[in-house]
């Protein structure tokens, strides 16, 4: 059912409804869009759902307590969450520089909201309600609910509740803590004895009675002054992050002990389908006078699943949603594709169907449901287990179903697909069916690298398994007449990753004619394991030391390798190459050595005839093989090769690697949009069609509908799916 009335944001809605009281104050840090997309409008309105009178206060002035007295004092609690965005990432980008744009606030406009607003509005509510009960929540206050790195302060803060003056804080998806919470709260029970319900979290003086087998996790002083300690907290964390065998973990904070229960169960299948068939208005509300931009990425969306097992350690999901996937029945989703047809400003397309992974639709095995995950293991990587249940039938047809829907013309599945879950599924239906309906052009999988020891860190599978993937994914495309794209996510500067392997990458990237235009580095968020990796230079699983790429410079020079063809990161690839100064980087260095502002290449032919002191004589093992017209090149034409460019071996004849001499110098560094005759000559040479290995950004269409695209994927070079 499509709801057609928001929920109150001021006394005056309050009266127009003949409200005099209300039980619950909702505040969000986010503009208010009443869409099951939007963590706080979910709690708000299965709170209405339960019986309760509940309003929304959305991004209030946090200068003074005043918007908070202006809606009156709910009668059973104030609950604040910080947004579907961490604030921190929303405001700043890796680099620390402030952004823009905040897409959950009107107009697209930065300002709405402070730093940490979870902080602040608690702070705020506590002042406005001395004796109200605070309860935090969303994803900043799950992330932060132990002592954690903050990778803005570059310091360890203490867990969010001591700074937040609130009485309970719930973690994960809280809609069944929420739910008990506010059933305790309005028999009148006091929240210093709600102190028994899973996926919350509370201060107490000595530690005791949770209802839970309690584990010590070394204190805040500790974790502060020792860096082991906080991998062996980090990991301890984890372990007991599940809602089956998991324990409550104590952790020692200024004289106060932090208790955290273990994680609440995954909503069930039914449960699920109720919270998503409530009312909700689909819309912004109308108080604001420019449009929220986070709409438009949700509006024709649906989401089908939570949880996920795939166990990225840059990844905040599993810490938050959990590595237990459920998902709603396929009438349930009919329902909503159903309701998304008889809005106006529906066209016939369903932009995605997904979820944190989107070919996600049950647990990872059924072992889990009845021991809960495997502690310390990966469902997936580097291998999968042997217990691993992959199984696309319902996911099938699901969208088999969605596609008869009247009015809809095409079902697209933007979210991301684990592709080395796919390939474990021996019936391929969902495979040939993604490929001939479900792809605008283009499909987002995430290899983030090609080297085995950083995809290691990272917790992804070994680069072989992304090219059984390209290889199929190329045969398919061949078979249906289609030209249809990859686009790869890649991350420089992750834990473990030292030039070297950026220069590796750099490699594959230039084989392969790749020249991506955006590429992730690194985030240190809050709660994950490469967070802990980078701050302590510790692998918290095994305890063993691992290199960080800390010095931003050093980060820079990672990034700009996988993007060496720009003209103004020429001077970071030279100096990047210097400094590896092995002969694998001849070729790349032999591209980037063309000066675009004189118009002629600056290789060792023109650096012969300048003046002393200027470009000298090579000083560099690279240099002196280019001076000397060698290039000796690794050959990568098997996956399980030692260099770790990890090149299909069924791909050889279509990428020939040539030895003996380096790449003829190019005239011109072109726009995407264009190659020269020299390119065009080379892929000749080297067996591959005219054709662009890439879609040009400027020619993708702006039409969601027909395109994925976005300017903020972080990787915006697409993989060819034929190759002729």
């Amino acid at each position: 059912m499509r709801g057609t009335e928001f929920l109150p944001v001021s006394r005056e809605e309050m009266l127009q409804r003949d409200w005099y009281y209300y039980d619950f104050l909702v505040v969000t840090a986010d503009a208010y869009i009443d869409h099951p997309s939007f963590g706080t409008t979910l709690i708000a309105r299965m709170l209405e759902g339960e019986g309760y009178r509940v309003a929304i206060l959305a991004q209030p002035d946090w200068h003074d307590a005043e918007a908070f007295r202006a809606m009156g004092r709910p009668r059973y609690g104030v609950l604040i969450g910080g947004g579907n965005l961490d604030s921190m990432v929303a405001h700043y980008t890796v680099a620390k520089r402030r952004r823009e744009k905040d897409l959950y606030s009107p107009g697209g406009k930065m300002g709405y909201r402070p730093d940490r607003p979870t902080i602040v509005y608690a702070n705020r509510a506590r002042e406005a309600f001395p004796d109200t009960p605070i309860v935090i929540g969303g994803l900043e206050a799950s992330l932060r609910r132990f002592a954690h790195y903050d990778y803005w302060d570059d310091k360890v803060r203490r867990s969010i509740l001591f700074d937040a003056p609130a009485d309970l804080l719930v973690y994960g998806m809280g809609e069944a803590a929420t739910r008990e919470i506010a059933r305790r709260l309005s028999r009148k029970v006091p929240p210093r004895e709600i102190t028994d319900i899973p996926g919350t979290a509370y201060i107490a003086p000595t530690g005791e009675g949770s209802g839970f087998h309690p584990v010590a996790c070394p204190s805040y002083e500790e974790v502060c002054a020792d860096k082991t300690a906080y991998a062996r907290a980090t990991k301890i964390q984890y372990d007991e992050h599940d809602p089956i065998r998991g324990c409550a973990v104590l952790q020692p904070c200024q004289g106060r002990v932090l208790v955290v229960n273990p994680p609440a169960r995954p909503l069930s299948r039914e449960a699920l389908d109720a919270l998503y068939d409530l009312p909700y208005v689909r819309e912004v509300h109308p108080m604001y006078r420019e449009e929220v931009p986070a709409i438009e990425e949700v509006r024709f969306s649906i989401t089908h699943n939570r949880g996920c097992f795939g166990g990225c350690n840059f990844c905040a999901l599993a810490f938050h949603q959990g590595r237990m996937v459920t998902s709603r029945s396929i009438e349930s989703v009919v329902r909503e594709a159903e309701l998304l047809t008889q809005d106006p400003k529906f066209k016939g397309y369903i932009h995605d169907v997904g979820g944190p992974s989107a070919n996600f639709r049950h647990t990872s095995c059924a072992q889990q449901k009845r021991r809960g995950m495997c502690k310390g293991r990966s469902c997936l990587a580097p291998e999968p287990c042997r217990n691993l249940d992959a199984d696309h039938s319902e996911y099938t047809a699901l969208l088999q179903r969605l596609r008869r829907v009247d009015g809809v013309k095409k079902v697209f599945v933007r979210s991301g697909i684990r592709y080395d879950y796919l390939l474990q599924d021996k019936n391929q239906d969902f495979f040939r069916e993604l490929v001939d309906y479900h792809i605008s052009g283009q499909l987002k999988v995430a290899p983030e690298h090609c080297v085995a020891s950083v995809l290691d860190y990272m917790g992804k599978p070994h680069f072989d398994v992304f090219g059984r993937f390209w290889r199929q994914y190329q045969k398919l495309n061949e078979k249906e007449g289609k030209q249809q794209y990859l686009v790869p996510y890649l991350m420089s500067s992750h834990p473990g990753c030292t030039l070297e392997d950026s220069v590796r990458l750099a490699e594959f990237l230039h084989r392969t004619g790749h020249q991506p235009q955006q590429v992730q580095d690194f985030y240190p968020t809050p709660g994950t394991l490469s967070t802990c990796m980078y701050y302590t230079g510790i692998d918290p699983r095994d305890m063993t030391p691992v290199y960080v790429a800390r010095d931003p410079h050093e980060k820079a020079l990672q990034r700009a390798l996988l993007q060496w063809k720009r003209p103004e990161l020429r001077g970071l690839v030279i100096e990047a190459l210097r400094r590896r100064a092995a002969p694998i980087s001849s070729a790349i260095r032999r591209s980037a050595s063309f000066d675009p502002r004189r118009g002629r290449s600056t290789s060792a032919s023109s650096r012969s005839s300048s003046p002393p002191g200027k470009s000298g004589a090579p000083d560099s093992t690279a240099e002196r093989e280019i001076s000397a017209g060698r290039c000796i090149t690794e050959d990568v034409r098997s996956i399980e090769g030692v260099s770790g460019l990890m090149r299909p071996a069924a791909m050889a004849d279509r990428f020939p690697a040539r030895r003996g001499r380096c790449p003829r110098p190019r005239k011109l560094l072109l726009p995407r949009s264009g190659r020269s005759d020299i390119e065009k000559d080379r892929d000749k040479r080297n067996g591959l069609s005219l054709s662009s290995f890439f879609m040009p950004e400027a020619f993708l269409p702006a039409d969601p509908a027909t395109s994925c695209h976005s300017p903020a994927e972080r990787s915006s070079a697409a993989f060819p799916s034929r190759i002729r």
